[in-house]
C-alpha cells in the first residue's frame, strides 16, 4: 500500500505556523497512517517553534517578493531553485494532498502541486488575502476563509471555516476582575519595536498606579535589554518582560487587557479566548491587512482600534487608566467576541482535507 501523505506548507512567522501544526494534528487524528510533511522558508522563528513542537521540516531558500524595493531583486533569484526543490519534494513525496497556510514559502509547491493535479487547499486567516495566496487562488481546489468578508475575493471558490486556533485558547475561562489589573503587551512571534517603545512611555504617565498594575511584555529577542531598561526607567521594575512567552494562552488568560498587533492569528486566539483588547494594526504590514483585520472586531465590539499614528503614550496611558477604572466594559468587549468564534474551525478543515485525500485515493474527481 502507498503512504498517504500530506504536504502543509507556508510560515515564516507564528500565526502561519501554529495553524499549520494544529490542522496537522487534526489530519493525523483522523487517520494515524497519514504521513505529514511540512514546508517553509527556514526562518530563526520557524525553526524555534517547530523544534519546540518536536516537527521536522523541509525548508526552501525563499524570502517575500511585495514592498521589498530593490531587494526584491534577489528574492525573484532564489524562485527558480525553490520551484526546482518544490519539484523535487513533489515527485519523491507524491502526496494525497498539498496545504498551503500562507507565506512565501507556500507558493511554490502549492502552485506545482496544483498544476500536477494534487489537491490543493489553501488557509487565508486575514480579512485581505495575502499577496501569495492572492496568485494561488486561481489554481487550488479550495480556499478556506477565517472571515465571511473574505469571501468575494477567493473566486468561488471560498468556504468560511475559520482559523485553526490551539485547543488551550478555547478553555480560558472568563476573567474574574479582582486584584491587580493585569496588562498582556505583544508585537507577535517577534516582538513589535513600535510596541517595545510605546507602551513602557505610556506606562511612565501611569507610575502613580503601578501598585495596581501587573504587566507582562514580550519583547522578541533583539530588544529585550532595551526594554527591559524602558521599564525600569518607567518605575516598572516588577514587569514581567520576556523575549517570547511560550505559555501565550496561560498570558491569555491571566489579563484583564491585552494590548497588541492584529495579525490574524493573535486576532483569532484573542477571539477563542474572548480576551478584550487594544489592537495597534502594524502600519506597514502589506496592503494594511492588520487594519482589516483589527475593524472585524472593532465593528463587532470586541476591542478598541488605535492606528499608529494616533497610539501616542498619551492616548495609551490614558485608555489603559480608563480600563483600569472601569473593568465593566472589558466585561461587554468580551461577551462581543462570542459570535465571531469557530471553536471546531481545525475540525472542519481537517474534515474537507479527509474529503479531498478519500477521493483523490478512490480515483474519483478531486
Amino acid at each position: 500500500m502507498k503512504p498517504r501523505r500530506v504536504i502543509i506548507s507556508g510560515g515564516g512567522t507564528g500565526g502561519h505556523l501554529f495553524p499549520a501544526l494544529v490542522l496537522g494534528r487534526k489530519i493525523r487524528d483522523r487517520d494515524p497512517q497519514i504521513e505529514l510533511a511540512y514546508v517553509g522558508s527556514g526562518r530563526d522563528v520557524e525553526r524555534r517553534i517547530m523544534a519546540e513542537h518536536g516537527v521536522p521540516t523541509i525548508t526552501l531558500k525563499i524570502e517575500g517578493l511585495k514592498g521589498r524595493g530593490v531587494r526584491s531583486l534577489g528574492a525573484l533569484a532564489l524562485l527558480p531553485l525553490a520551484f526546482i526543490k518544490s519539484l523535487s519534494v513533489l515527485v519523491r513525496l507524491r502526496p494525497r494532498l498539498v496545504v498551503g497556510v500562507g507565506g512565501f514559502s507556500s507558493g511554490p509547491i502549492v502552485l506545482l502541486a496544483a498544476w500536477f493535479r494534487v489537491p490543493t487547499v489553501i488557509l487565508e486567516q486575514n480579512v485581505r488575502p495575502g499577496f501569495t495566496n492572492r496568485l494561488l487562488v486561481r489554481w487550488v481546489r479550495v480556499a478556506v476563509a477565517a472571515f465571511e468578508a473574505t469571501l468575494p475575493a477567493l473566486r468561488g471558490k471560498g468556504v468560511r471555516l475559520g482559523n485553526p486556533v490551539r485547543e488551550e485558547f478555547y478553555r480560558v475561562r472568563p476573567k474574574k476582575r479582582e486584584g491587580p489589573f493585569a496588562l498582556l503587551v505583544f508585537g507577535g512571534s517577534q516582538g513589535s519595536r513600535f510596541l517595545n517603545e510605546r507602551v513602557p512611555a505610556a506606562l511612565a504617565l501611569l507610575q502613580g498606579r503601578r501598585q495596581d498594575l501587573a504587566v507582562v511584555h514580550q519583547t522578541g529577542e533583539r530588544e529585550l535589554r532595551d526594554v527591559r531598561r524602558r521599564f525600569d526607567d518607567a518605575g516598572f521594575a516588577a514587569a514581567h518582560v520576556a523575549p517570547f512567552l511560550p505559555d501565550m494562552a496561560d498570558r491569555v488568560a491571566a489579563a484583564d487587557l491585552v494590548v497588541c498587533r492584529a495579525g490574524a492569528t493573535t486576532i483569532a486566539e484573542l477571539i477563542a479566548a474572548r480576551r478584550a483588547a487594544i489592537l495597534i494594526p502594524f502600519a506597514g504590514a502589506a496592503d494594511d491587512h492588520q487594519t482589516a483585520n483589527a475593524r472585524e472586531l472593532g465593528r463587532a465590539g470586541g476591542a478598541e482600534v488605535i492606528p499608529e499614528a494616533e497610539a501616542t503614550p498619551e492616548r495609551l496611558a490614558e485608555r489603559i487608566g480608563h480600563y483600569l477604572v472601569h473593568r465593566d466594559e472589558l466585561d461587554a468587549m468580551e461577551r462581543a467576541l462570542q459570535p465571531l468564534a469557530t471553536p471546531d474551525a481545525a475540525d472542519r478543515i481537517a474534515d474537507l482535507c479527509r474529503e479531498l485525500i478519500e477521493r483523490r485515493s478512490q480515483g474519483g474527481p478531486s
